[in-house]
């Protein structure tokens, strides 16, 4: 899929002070650790965190709904 469509990111606009609350979400939808969600967290907040189209999508769903502003986008 990412051959074909190429990769998409999720971008966060919500200011770094969000930053648990955006572990929390990544937490619970990646099955990471504490320390993998930090790492996740910093790629998502420097815009260097991509995967499908659909996956972006629906993480991005799931920080909307705890009043995260995110979207998936592609470059």
């Amino acid at each position: 899929m990412l051959f074909e469509h190429g990769p998409a990111r999720l971008q966060v606009s919500s200011p770094p002070t969000k930053s648990v609350a955006i572990m929390r979400v990544l937490r619970a939808e990646l099955g990471v650790d504490l320390k993998g969600a930090k790492a996740v967290v910093r790629r998502v907040l420097n815009g260097d965190y991509s995967g499908t189209l659909p996956e972006m999508e629906r993480l991005a769903r799931k920080l909307r709904e705890s009043g995260i502003t995110a979207v998936a986008t592609r470059p």
